[in-house]
């Protein structure tokens, strides 16, 4: 197999960027390199390949065909150079590469800042790259190599798929309601009780959502969503402002006098996993996932 060098591998991340940002500017903030010189590394990969691999516009950048066609081969050469570095690096009992991690907003199975903190201090080689997002998009990223792992939540009925994934934590969501509303004397609700109310939730089809419209389409409840919102920190605002309820994890709902929470005894169950690639994943990865497990495993035995 012919060895790419190193001009070539930078090439294929600039394209990748350029590819994943649909900007030639954010693209070169994100590889640190100024825009001149990641647009004459594109345009001399292009000269070389005897196509264009962008069309580009003054307000957009978009794949041609053959950058379509290019782009999934240039993710497995990257991921193949890459891991062949940390390989290197574990045969010497070392961990280094990067590690991207997806995490959605309203993880409570796992405390995230502390086990990031925990594993830089343990691997401090391991670059940490983390950004948030919705659980469908963080499949679809390990699937095609854009993450290495997430963390997700999904309704009890759904599994993760097309990836590896444990289990990390299960319960049901609570009802978050304005301090001043008349349902919070009750010490549990159904959703018969809460169907009538004005909703405020995660946008339509998300699976943040979804586990609530499934929970009440299985009750044979209608319900009135007026309010979407992307994260729980806006949804929760709402609701003490007294603009309607929603129904979230319990341990993402804050000590707030203008909130109150009931449990819902058939509400909707929700699932967190930690989800990675499944074929291959890297030394790093692998390290982590066994991390955050080793982790898990202890907090569950403290609390029995």
């Amino acid at each position: 197999m012919e060895i790419i060098d190193l001009v070539e591998l930078q090439q294929l991340r600039y394209v990748i960027a350029i590819a994943e940002e649909r900007n030639f500017t954010r693209a070169a903030q994100r590889c640190f390199v100024v825009q001149s010189a990641l647009s004459h590394q594109v345009k001399a990969l292009e000269q070389e390949l005897g196509t264009a691999l962008f069309v580009r516009s003054s307000r957009r950048v978009e794949l041609t065909p053959a950058g379509e066609a290019f782009l999934p081969e240039a993710r497995a050469s990257l991921a193949a150079a890459d891991r062949a570095v940390t390989a290197a690096a574990e045969a010497t009992g070392q961990i280094r590469g990067s590690l991207a991690i997806g995490v959605i907003p309203t993880v409570t199975a796992v405390d995230v800042p502390a086990v990031l903190a925990h594993f830089h201090a343990a691997y401090p080689q391991v670059d940490l790259l983390m950004r948030s997002g919705g659980s469908d998009q963080f499949m679809r990223d390990i699937r095609e190599g854009r993450l290495d792992l997430a963390f997700l939540g999904l309704d009890g009925e759904t599994s993760p798929q097309g990836v590896a994934a444990a289990t990390i934590g299960s319960g049901r969501l609570v009802a978050v309601l304005p301090a001043h509303h008349e349902l919070v004397r009750r010490r549990r609700l159904t959703l018969d009780d809460l169907h009538g109310e004005t909703f405020i939730d995660f946008p339509a089809g998300s699976p943040g959502r979804l586990q609530s419209d499934k929970a009440f389409e299985r009750a044979g409840l209608a319900r009135r969503v007026a309010f979407e919102a992307s994260t729980p920190q806006f949804m929760l605002a709402l609701v003490s402002r007294g603009l309607g309820t929603c129904l979230l994890p319990s341990g993402v709902v804050p000590q707030d006098a203008s909130l109150l929470t009931v449990p819902v005894v058939d509400g909707p169950v929700r699932t967190e996993y930690m989800a990675w690639d499944q074929f291959n994943p890297s030394p790093a990865a692998r390290t982590f996932v066994d991390h955050v497990l080793s982790s898990t495993a202890s907090s569950r035995s403290d609390q029995s």
